[in-house]
């Protein structure tokens, strides 16, 4: 088998429009979202709309950054060049050990569905579903881009039809169901039945559904086009948070009581069942099949190409930055797939508490994220100024929204350590995350000039 180190380019922009409309909606937006309702009433509404203006800003600071560069290592690439190798290699770290959990994850929920259709118990269905994708991605990124583009059609569509129903239901103008207008956003106790300190608590769990936005500036490297696919994405975010987050959680909360036992099962299916849509238990079910499946789909993709971009700055093995004769990190695939079952089987084998605890070390994981686009951002204008470069996409107010941002991320770091449950996850992944610079660290004094040289001439070039 030929090998190389360089990536394919096999991601039409037609699939990169779909992955970046479709690519933040996850199961969570489908079932997830009950939580956050339960947790702020009516007035998770406001938790999510500024969860959103957060995400929004920093896809922003992101967006400039890709489009001036593309790079498969995206926001991690970036951090090695303006901050050093050691940031780098421990957001890329962190980020690939984030995914990795989110395979595991996704490949569970995929095989409790499964189970109830297939005649295979529910470990075996999550290792076939996970099979299936990795091998999907392991012959050309051109099934990725297939596959997913389909997937977030059919999350789109199901969005979309969902949202009109909604507005039909709420005109009063749908037969034979039992909800209309949007008197439930104030009759159960208020807009604020829990008080306003409650918009703080589901400013965590909304925060954490927007995971999925920076996929696009990954998978958009490996398009014919990439500055301009980055820039169309960064466009659409605004309008696709706002649309698929605030008006399916408007539609919910309108029309179903906040504190209705039936959105434990989830909000969608509350809702549908409200309106007496025929089968709303099976339609949802598979598509929250499909949302996982989606996710899985991805997340093998972009943990792979965190890999073997780590690989390519010397922060990996080697060879896990060779790449087959269609431009596929095949080892970088398989290297991480092994990971990914062993922590299936560690789930299935030693039971929840054990996985609950690997899954703690990346609870403040999108945090950091975030955190590290911001700050790195800073660094890379004065970069682009030094060398009269004007960016493709620009950061509103610079720099003022940069420092606003890194205030509200930290602040929402420090609301973690008010719960807990968040508490832990907070210490965990500060743990890993100490474990990983210090490495990081180790292996900037060893080689300190190995990456930053690399990168500047790579931004020279571009």
């Amino acid at each position: 088998m030929a090998t190389s180190q360089n990536l394919g380019k096999g991601v039409s922009t037609r699939q990169i429009t779909m992955i970046s409309i479709g690519g933040v909606i996850g199961a969570g937006l489908f079932v997830g979202s009950s939580n956050a309702i339960a947790t702020a009433g009516p007035a998770v509404l406001i938790s999510y709309l500024i969860a959103a203006i957060i995400v929004i800003l920093v896809m922003q600071m992101l967006g400039e950054m890709a489009t001036s560069r593309p790079d498969t290592g995206s926001f991690s690439s970036y951090a090695d060049e303006a901050l050093g190798r050691w940031a780098g290699f421990t957001i890329g770290w962190l980020y690939w050990w984030f995914y990795v959990l989110v395979i595991a994850i996704e490949a569970i929920a995929a095989g409790n569905i499964l189970s109830q259709w297939l005649p295979f118990s529910a470990p075996i269905c999550a290792l076939l579903m996970t099979t299936a994708l990795i091998v999907t991605n392991c012959l050309h990124v051109k099934n990725y881009g297939k596959l997913e583009y389909w997937l977030s059609f059919v999350k789109v569509a199901s969005i979309v039809v969902f949202l009109v129903l909604g507005l039909v239901a709420m005109l009063g103008l749908m037969p034979h169901s039992s909800v209309h207008g949007i008197q439930h956003l104030w009759a159960d106790g208020g807009f604020l039945p829990k008080g306003s300190t409650a918009i703080l608590t589901g400013l965590l769990v909304a925060m954490f559904s927007f995971q999925g936005s920076e996929i696009v500036t990954i998978a958009a490297a490996e398009s014919e086009d990439p500055r301009n696919n980055i820039k169309r994405a960064i466009k659409a975010v605004v309008w696709r948070l706002g649309l698929f987050y605030l008006g399916s959680m408007f539609v919910v909360i309108a029309l179903v009581p906040w504190n209705d036992p039936k959105l434990t099962v989830g909000s969608y299916q509350a809702v549908l069942s409200a309106m007496n849509i025929p089968y709303a238990a099976g339609i949802m079910q598979a598509v929250v099949l499909v949302a996982v499946t989606s996710c899985l789909n991805s997340s093998i993709y972009v943990s792979s190409r965190m890999v073997y971009s780590l690989a390519k700055r010397g922060d990996c093995l080697p060879s896990l930055a060779h790449t087959t004769q269609h431009g596929v990190p095949l080892k970088a695939i398989l290297a991480t797939s092994v990971i990914v079952f062993g922590v299936i089987v560690v789930n299935y084998a030693m039971g929840k508490d054990f996985f609950m605890f690997l899954l703690s070390t990346s609870g403040a994981v999108v945090l950091l994220m975030y955190l590290v686009i911001a700050i790195t951002q800073l660094y890379m204008r004065k970069k682009m100024v030094a060398m009269g470069e004007t960016p493709i996409v620009k950061m509103w107010l610079f720099p003022y929204l940069n420092y606003i941002t890194i205030v509200g991320i930290i602040c929402m770091m420090g609301l973690m350590t008010i719960f807990p449950e968040s508490r832990n996850e907070l210490v965990s992944t500060f743990v890993l995350t100490a474990i990983l610079a210090s490495v990081g660290f180790y292996l900037q004094k060893r080689q300190p000039q190995l990456s930053s040289q690399r990168h500047l001439g790579k931004f020279i070039q571009n």
